[in-house]
């Protein structure tokens, strides 16, 4: 018996979902416009949901898109085009608003993960501190932001020179494409820390991920996986690694 008839509320959801749309085009590809590069559906330029030009900042970035929508088969699912939704959201929603999102990223600093300890049990307090410490000693040298720690889920307030630093460090990314990726990457680690860890090179996409799961690997290697949030962290997961490829490529010309 297949999944879904096995589960009667999943089977349900799925009879919900729309079908997915037939792909209309042959081939997708690239092309200069203006002082950006236009992701091109047979040579059209393609359009955000907003109906705005599709068009990146650097060419690496929109051989990326223009790589999810070639690999599309007789239909097209947007589950399989993160890359191609941080792009249409930068368009859209982040290059109108570049200071309220930068001060989201910055809000996220002020209630940071890697500030929020756990006091018990000693495996977990150890396992944070290998994992989190360094990206603190990290932020302190490289960032001048010195963050304070809390046991538990006691709100601390941080330094206003902490939360300074950590503006400047973000409003150093002008490129509204780099600073959705920045934002998918803080929102799904819960730290601008790791974010900006990752955004500077300072950690792998996948290290950062891992950093960022420490509580939730501890609790697994205890009592064991659950296979729906598995699947969730994983579905996460791609929309990460989607979010420091789309960074790393605004951050190139070539």
């Amino acid at each position: 018996m297949s999944d879904e008839r096995a589960n009667p509320m999943r089977a349900a959801q799925s009879n919900m979902r729309p079908p997915l749309p037939k792909r209309f085009y042959k081939s997708a590809g690239v092309a200069a416009s203006g002082s950006g590069f236009a992701l091109t559906l047979d040579g059209r330029i393609a359009r955000t949901p907003a109906k705005n030009p599709l068009v990146l900042s650097t060419r690496p970035l929109a051989e990326l898109v223009a790589a999810e929508w070639d690999a599309q088969g007789e239909r097209i699912d947007p589950a399989t085009m993160p890359a191609t939704r941080i792009a249409n959201s930068a368009i859209d929603g982040v290059a109108p608003k570049m200071a309220e999102v930068r001060g989201d990223i910055v809000s996220f600093a002020s209630a940071d993960l890697l500030c929020y300890r756990a006091g018990e049990p000693e495996g977990l307090v150890e396992a944070q501190a290998r994992a989190w410490d360094p990206m603190l000693d990290w932020a302190r040298e490289e960032l001048a932001a010195r963050f304070i720690l809390s046991e538990g889920i006691r709100h601390v307030a941080q330094p206003a020179q902490t939360l300074a630093a950590i503006g400047a460090a973000v409003g150093a990314v002008s490129d509204p494409f780099a600073l959705a990726a920045l934002h998918v990457m803080t929102t799904l680690t819960g730290s601008a820390l790791l974010a900006l860890a990752v955004s500077r090179g300072r950690l792998a996409a996948e290290e950062a991920w891992r950093v960022a799961h420490v509580d939730e690997d501890f609790q697994i290697s205890r009592w064991g996986e659950d296979a729906e949030a598995t699947a969730r962290r994983a579905a996460r997961w791609l929309e990460m690694e989607a979010a420091a490829r789309v960074f790393a490529a605004a951050s190139r010309q070539g």
